[in-house]
């Protein structure tokens, strides 16, 4: 038990069609969900990171425990990363 994150894609217009709205992964010590490597290289370091208990500013007061992100190419994919417990 613990500490996952899930993966959401929140929009898509992703030109290869790799990934659809209203996708979802969850993530705990595994290695790589079936993500576009060049997504997946930029969200890691937030996965990882809300995996080992960061916690960032929320803009309403308070501490929140997800990001998102938004894909390096033109920002054609936007992700909803947030941490979930067990």
């Amino acid at each position: 038990m613990g500490r996952k994150v899930k993966i959401t894609i929140t929009e898509s217009k992703c030109r290869s069609g790799f990934h659809k709205a209203g996708e979802e992964y969850i993530i705990d010590d595994s290695i790589c969900p079936p993500i576009c490597m060049e997504l997946w290289h930029y969200a890691y370091p937030y996965v990882w990171a809300l995996l080992n208990g960061a916690e960032d500013d929320n803009p309403d007061g308070g501490r929140a425990a997800y990001t998102d992100v938004i894909c390096p190419d033109e920002g054609r994919v936007h992700m909803h990363i947030e941490a979930i417990e067990d």
